[in-house]
Parts: structure tokens; C-alpha cells; sequence
């Protein structure tokens, strides 16, 4: 069994045994567990109480994070016309149309995102292969095959997140950099949790959040009293 780092060790020893931080406790303490060498991103582990296999207790959706996720992402549209210009306007890495798709088929995922106007999804669907195990198919649901492309990439450029349960019922996402302040990482925590939890299932039964921990990069979990939630 591999031995944890020094600076892990050093890390998790500022958690406390036994005990379960509220969110707001649980970000200030991750900006003291993060990496000295780089600002390490802070994340969130949710286990719910669903069931991923029924198509009613799929928890999938988007937030909007009020300051931002501290990166800038990287975002194409699959768009021609006004449409296309409009994406380029709002700040799209990479817009087209029949060569823009040819290339992703080709295996070219050097992106973040990907938005699709409606027409070109007959198009687009051919990359499911590529796209889909990264998450990055464009789908209606989180707002990304829209006729308004440029609107979807001020958003996601703006700090626009998606979160998807996965097959065992967990789901990560991001709220920010150890950089960020105390109270910057506990505003983008409760934003996504109220949608989360906005997004609870009526078929999911007993407590909807069963466990949770927030993380940094390389860093140890710090788990989440649910009650608090």
C-alpha cells in the first residue's frame, strides 16, 4: 500500500477524527488543505439516494456559480450563421459547422465544454462516442443545444457548472479555488447544493444526501454533516 506524502499527512491532520464540518466550516477548512505549490481546486463529493438506473431518480443539471469556478473554460460551438457569429462575439473558442464536427470526430477534445444550435444535432449526435464518455455531448437538458448558443457560452465562460449523478449515485462537482475566499467557496457550495437539492427526486425515499466531503486537488476528504445540508 503506497504511503501518503508528508504534505497529505500534514493535511489530513488538521481534520479532526469523528467529526463532520458544516459547509461552511468544511471550504475554510480546505483552504488549509490544499496544496502549498499550486492553487488546487476544491471540490465536492455528494452520495445520494437514488437510484441511477430509473429514469425518474436521474439527478442531472446546471448552476450557475456566483463567483465563478476559477477557471475559464474552454468552450466550442456547433453553430453556422448569425448564430455562429453571435457564439464568436460572446467569446466561443472554436465555432463551425461540418469541419468543426469532422475534427472532433477525428478525436480532438481540447475543450471544456460544447454547445450545439438544434439543426446541426442530427450532425452532432454521430460523436457520441467521443463526447459522451467525457461528458461533453450537448444536450437540452443543462441549457447546451440551444438557439441562443451565445448566450450558453456567457454562461459557462461565467462560471456555469453541470453535475450528473453517476451508476453508484455520486455526484462531484467543483465550487472553486483555495485561492477563493472563505466566504466566496461557501457561497458557490450552497449555491449548488440548493439546486441539488431543488432537484431531489419525489420517488427518491429517506434522507436525499446520505453523505458528502469537500476536497482539494491531491488533498484529503473532509466529510460534510448531511443534517447541516
Amino acid at each position: 500500500m503506497a504511503t501518503k506524502s508528508k504534505a497529505y499527512q500534514a493535511a489530513a491532520a488538521k481534520i479532526a477524527a469523528d467529526k463532520f464540518y458544516t459547509p461552511t466550516e468544511a471550504v475554510a477548512l480546505a483552504k488549509q488543505t490544499g496544496s502549498a505549490k499550486f492553487d488546487s481546486t476544491v471540490e465536492v463529493a455528494l452520495k445520494l439516494s437514488v437510484d441511477p438506473r430509473k429514469a425518474d431518480q436521474m439527478v442531472r443539471g446546471t448552476v450557475i456559480l456566483p463567483h465563478g469556478t476559477g477557471k475559464t473554460a474552454r468552450v466550442i460551438v456547433f453553430a453556422t450563421g448569425p448564430a455562429a457569429e453571435a457564439a464568436i462575439a460572446a467569446g466561443a473558442d472554436e465555432v463551425g459547422g461540418a469541419e468543426l464536427i469532422q475534427r472532433v470526430a477525428d478525436g480532438w477534445t481540447n475543450f471544456d465544454a460544447a454547445v450545439s444550435t438544434p439543426e446541426l444535432m442530427g450532425q452532432v449526435g454521430r460523436l457520441g462516442k467521443v463526447l459522451g464518455p467525457r461528458g461533453l455531448m450537448p444536450n437540452p437538458k443543462t441549457g447546451t443545444v440551444t438557439p441562443n448558443p451565445a448566450k450558453a457560452v456567457e454562461e459557462i465562460k461565467g462560471g456555469k457548472i453541470e453535475f450528473r449523478v453517476d451508476k453508484h449515485a455520486n455526484v462531484h462537482f467543483v465550487v472553486g479555488k483555495a485561492s477563493f475566499s472563505a466566504d466566496q467557496l461557501d457561497e458557490n457550495l450552497k449555491a449548488a447544493l440548493e439546486e441539488i437539492i431543488r432537484l431531489k427526486p419525489s420517488s427518491s425515499k429517506g434522507r436525499y444526501i446520505q453523505k458528502g466531503a469537500v476536497s482539494t486537488t491531491f488533498g484529503p476528504g473532509i466529510p460534510l454533516d448531511v443534517n447541516a445540508l
